[in-house]
């Protein structure tokens, strides 16, 4: 099965091509039947994410061990398939690995088939043409040059760092490459390591596709098509902002559960990583990009466990950076060569300001004046040097609407408006006596 293009991971077909410890597969099976009071090998197999005849196999050593008892069939359900309860022995089993982590549940994906699978769905495996960008921009007024430059950045695969004055839509740019992406990959619920459990599959961050399964039929024809431990999802976009620190970017240790929860830059594999507002947090931009220098030389990320040990993760994720600071104020230049496309975004041209005030004012119902728009572009924006910003439009006719609103009148546009609305966009620079 392919997912636009991108291939699926294949479903195990036994335990020995699982590559998970033995123990391990075993403990996470009784601690379901435990904690989920299941009995039946088909529910077992749904809720552990792995083939029935796989979960069979697993099955029939925890009964051999002596965990596990049949019960026979249950025939007073309409059902003829065997049933199976834990012995005394089992809910010993259970209660201790539960000690040891309270994961239950879908069985983890090796990290070496994580690797595997990442290959398959690379980020840098995506071709973005003209036209997609274009279409997924459709709802921006952009020059024709800056299309030509995200173009090739978003390509890549590689670091983008969006730098200019405020209010000029790097945030809807950014969003704009995230739409363009367009294509489904495979998110494992969670990985294992060194026999720990990280959780991945976030439903906050990652967008489910549509279940394919529709009925009864539909079901046993699809099972089996990929490995039900993953979730197909739109490529993942993780938005940090002010709030982004450190700490964020390191493995989440549940001491009570005894799991670990993925990082964010580890969530938004295969998918789109933004920082908005860089310089805005507590930490110095320069600390942010010192902590991915390797991830995004090497394609590499290096995480560390409760004991101190570390290994390696792939980075497989496209960085947007976003600042309303030139670069030379917050990088230094070893850091600003490591990211690999800087793109300035300026502030629209006249023109452009008013191909953006026609079209917001057309969305939001609101008649355009042809006197208004005199005054606004002769009287007030040489106040401020005629710097015109994409966010103004979206302001001001807001500004204009409250207005009418307020005053139960018909929406319009007069100069004596464009001034009131003009007055709360900007505050005069003066001394307050305290």
């Amino acid at each position: 099965m392919q997912s636009s293009g991108v291939l699926a991971p294949p479903s195990p077909r036994s335990l020995d091509g699982m590559a998970l410890p033995l123990p391990m597969m075993r403990d996470i099976l009784i601690k379901t039947m435990f904690r989920m009071n299941l009995t039946l090998v088909t529910r077992l197999a749904k809720s552990i994410c792995l083939p029935v005849n796989v979960t069979q196999e697993l099955m029939d050593i925890a009964r051999s061990q002596l965990l596990v008892e049949a019960t026979g069939s249950l025939s007073s359900t309409g059902s003829t398939e065997m049933g199976y309860q834990l012995t005394d022995a089992g809910r010993k089993r259970a209660n201790e690995a539960l000690a040891q982590s309270e994961y239950f549940g879908p069985m983890p994906v090796p990290l070496d088939v994580y690797r595997d699978q990442i290959k398959r769905q690379s980020i840098r495996n995506i071709q973005i043409t003209r036209d997609q960008l274009t279409t997924a921009m459709g709802h921006l007024i952009l020059p024709p040059a800056l299309i030509s430059n995200l173009g090739p950045a978003v390509s890549s695969g590689r670091s983008i760092l969006m730098y200019g004055p405020p209010g000029n839509g790097k945030s809807s740019i950014s969003n704009g490459i995230r739409d363009a992406l367009g294509d489904k990959i495979y998110v494992p619920r969670a990985i294992e390591y060194a026999g720990q459990v990280i959780t991945v599959y976030d439903p906050i961050v990652h967008a489910a596709a549509e279940d394919e399964e529709q009925d009864p039929n539909s079901l046993r024809r699809t099972t089996g098509r990929f490995d039900t431990r993953y979730v197909r999802c739109e490529r993942p976009t993780v938005i940090t902002g002010g709030e982004l620190s450190l700490d964020m970017l390191d493995l989440v240790y549940n001491p009570v559960a005894r799991t670990y929860q993925a990082p964010l830059q580890m969530k938004s594999t295969g998918g789109i990583f933004i920082v908005d507002d860089l310089g805005r947090q507590a930490e110095p931009p320069q600390s942010l990009v010192n902590r991915w220098i390797v991830p995004l030389e090497e394609s590499k990320d290096i995480l560390a466990l409760q004991s101190g040990e570390k290994f390696e993760v792939p980075f497989d994720t496209l960085v947007i950076f976003s600042t309303n600071f030139h670069p030379n104020q917050i990088f230094d230049q070893a850091a600003l060569r490591r990211i690999f496309y800087k793109i300035k975004i300026d502030g629209p041209s006249q023109d452009d300001f008013l191909k953006i005030f026609a079209l917001v004012a057309r969305k939001k119902k609101i008649p355009l004046d042809e006197g208004t728009l005199v005054h606004l572009l002769q009287n007030l924006y040489p106040t401020i040097d005629n710097v015109y910003a994409n966010y103004q439009p979206v302001f001001l006719i807001d500004q204009m609407i409250a207005i009418c609103e307020f005053e139960g009148i018909p929406y319009q546009m007069t100069p004596d408006m464009m001034d009131r609305a003009w007055a709360n966009m900007f505050v005069t620079d003066e001394d307050i006596v305290r």
